[in-house]
């Protein structure tokens, strides 16, 4: 498994691909890899058999507690530390001051986002598509937490010229944050343009005073052998985006 380098001592971050070593096979050519959401019609037992790997691989640095939601590309942003919430939690972001406890965001063209103070005593995952973004989960998250973040990890999402969006997507970001004029270039169709996530992210990440922004280098659309996307395959699996203090 690879982590993130270049974070606070004890703090482990890392991104799930579609090739995993403990996979199991799938009678959906669709779903082959391994994929970690239950909501995609993949077969329940075998969803759980790979986010128990995941568990056990997480255990060699002592994490005990992995905590999943059910996003729904909204704002909500939880704090999960020892309380295990019998529901499973709606939302897009959490938030933890716990050692050993792994939260967990799934993906497949969004953007994922990891937070974290530079004490390495608390850490924040959450998920931005570009309705996330608009409507602050990114801001929301922040102020969940209890300390100020100082670096975010941006990991695989699709990339600006894969990206097409409507011409109103552009305008609520730009009616809100005028500077993002920038992330935006015209497709050649009337109305269409390319909208880079990476770039929207960094800047409303800067202007929540966080310094360091690691990551965003990667195109879940356009790597094919590595990650699952929605925009190129509409039935497909998801990868998770992990963090953990040790």
């Amino acid at each position: 498994m690879q982590f993130v380098q270049g974070l606070p001592s004890g703090v482990y971050v890392g991104q799930t691909r579609v090739h995993h070593a403990k996979a199991q096979s799938s009678a959906q050519p669709e779903l082959v890899g391994f994929n970690l959401a239950l909501h995609v019609g993949d077969d329940v037992k075998r969803v759980q058999q790979h986010r128990m790997a995941l568990l056990q691989e997480f255990a060699d640095f002592g994490v005990n507690k992995m905590t999943w939601m059910t996003q729904t590309h909204s704002t909500i942003c939880h704090t999960i530390n020892e309380e295990i919430p019998f529901a499973a939690l709606e939302g897009d972001g959490l938030v933890t001051q716990r050692k050993v406890h792994a939260l967990m965001m799934m993906t497949a063209d969004c953007l994922p986002v990891v937070l974290g103070n530079a004490d390495g005593t608390e850490v924040a995952n959450l998920h931005a598509g570009w309705r996330g973004l608009a409507q602050g989960i990114v801001e929301n998250t922040i102020a969940t937490m209890q300390s100020q973040p100082t670096w975010a990890w941006l990991g695989a999402a699709i990339s600006q010229p894969n990206f097409e969006i409507g011409a109103e997507v552009k305008l609520v970001f730009c009616a809100k944050y005028p500077e993002l004029e920038t992330a935006f270039q015209g497709s050649e169709k009337v109305g269409k343009f390319y909208a880079d996530l990476y770039a929207i992210a960094r800047y409303i990440l800067k202007q929540q005073g966080v310094e360091t922004v690691l990551g965003g280098d990667q195109c879940s659309y356009r790597q094919t052998d590595e990650y699952f996307s929605y925009r190129r395959e509409a039935k497909t699996g998801r990868m998770a985006t992990f963090v953990f203090m040790a």
